[in-house]
């Protein structure tokens, strides 16, 4: 008896003694073994959002060719050379489906502009000079608050927020022109008569030679219950830069917005970087197969894109989740 409860506190003992060392030896894998760093992500403010597609919508419609158009760019230009390490305006002319001169200036903004590692974020500015799918002056420009204000707004907010909290890596804030001059149902099918800025930068670039590990285009992201799915080109040339942004989304609680559902095929601006340029490149827009106007919300190429439709809550879901993207590619 003696004897076996001799050998039964040996066990004890030495069962203790290597406990302890395994203990031992876990705490010092942990410290060696190199930890995730901690990301801090800045808040995105969805009130300054907002403010800046008001200032947008207070000049009128922004139709190329028009007095408005060019006050708009001004402030445009002026603003984010506010917050941008480099600001350039690309000047050009681009010619209509129906044979209009339009000169267009697309407005290229850089952080960073020294890094080859960089990412493009893109809307594009101008309105539709026609609210052809609304019921009543189908022949009258429309104002577009979504459509162009709300993606220019969040990249806006995007650049005032990088200028405070640096990042590594280079980012591109690029305001497209002359994106939505393209076709009415009247004048037939004709997807490349869309997006005229941006296939002319594609064929015309600044800064010359560029390239980006990959693109995200904002285009219809600031209205009211929104639903980003997954865009057709998107999931076909950029199925990396989804799943980042959608697993994004959904992991800082904003899967009711970008859910896992596959929409349809959208040309917009995206279009051209990737097949032109082969960026990786997606479109976050508001689609939904349920919709009655080709799958886009009510208020499209309507009058009633204008502020009564604009949504704080769709702004910083789409604006929070671009910053969480972009400032876990670029920890410093």
């Amino acid at each position: 008896m003696k004897n076996s409860l001799l050998h039964f506190s040996f066990f004890l003992i030495l069962f203790a003694s290597c406990t302890s060392c395994n203990r031992d030896t876990k705490h010092e894998e942990s410290k060696s073994k190199p930890q995730p760093p901690v990301v801090n992500v800045p808040s995105f403010n969805a009130d300054s959002a907002y403010s800046y597609i008001q200032a947008q919508c207070d000049f009128g419609p922004r139709t190329p060719n028009t007095k408005a158009h060019d006050a708009c760019a001004e402030y445009l230009v002026n603003k984010m050379k506010m917050y941008c390490d480099t600001v350039m305006v690309q000047k050009g002319q681009v010619t209509t489906f129906n044979n209009i001169k339009l000169n267009i200036q697309n407005i290229i903004c850089r952080f960073n502009p020294q890094t080859n590692n960089r990412i493009l974020l893109f809307a594009h500015w101008d309105t539709r000079p026609w609210a052809d799918q609304d019921s009543v002056r189908r022949d009258e420009p429309m104002l577009g608050a979504d459509d162009a204000g709300s993606g220019v707004a969040v990249l806006m907010e995007v650049a005032r927020i990088l200028s405070q909290q640096k990042i590594s890596i280079g980012i591109d804030i690029c305001f497209f022109d002359a994106e939505d001059y393209g076709t009415r149902k009247e004048d037939g099918p004709n997807d490349d008569s869309y997006a005229l800025g941006t296939q002319y930068w594609c064929k015309n670039l600044m800064p010359e030679n560029y390239m980006a590990n990959y693109g995200i285009l904002l285009d219809l992201v600031g209205a009211k219950n929104a639903t980003f799915m997954i865009e057709g080109y998107s999931k076909q040339y950029a199925s990396f830069v989804v799943d980042k942004v959608w697993s994004a989304a959904n992991k800082i609680g904003y899967s009711q917005f970008f859910p896992y559902a596959l929409g349809g095929y959208v040309t917009d601006d995206h279009v051209y970087p990737n097949k032109i340029l082969n960026i990786p490149c997606i479109d976050i827009i508001n689609t939904n197969p349920a919709n009655r106007n080709s799958g886009f919300p009510d208020h499209w190429h309507t009058h009633n894109d204008n502020m009564d439709i604009i949504d704080r809550l769709t702004l910083k879901a789409v604006g929070q989740t671009l910053l969480h993207v972009i400032y876990n590619e670029g920890i410093i």
